[in-house]
């Protein structure tokens, strides 16, 4: 079962904080794209950040998520070359 409110209100309560513990931190979205796609998006200011980052993602979607997200997790990893504000 598919539920997007669901998921990002777990997110939103327990994965974010889990985020920041992580060194070099800058921020974190998700987003509820519709028709059952949700995607996230981190920024770290290293590559180390965004590796521990997987690590802790891996274990919440395992621990919290599975029953509501119908795939399994894809993950990409890029350097950003252009931003705004």
């Amino acid at each position: 079962m598919t539920d997007p409110a669901e998921a990002g209100r777990r997110v939103d309560e327990g994965f974010v904080s889990l985020l920041r513990q992580v060194p070099g931190f800058v921020a974190y979205y998700w987003i509820d794209a519709g028709d059952g796609v949700m995607v996230s998006t981190s920024v770290f200011e290293d590559e180390a950040g965004a590796e521990e980052s997987v690590k802790r993602a891996a274990g919440f979607v395992r621990d919290h998520l599975t029953s509501l997200l119908p795939n399994p997790p894809q993950v990409t990893a890029g350097q950003v070359v252009a931003a705004g504000q």
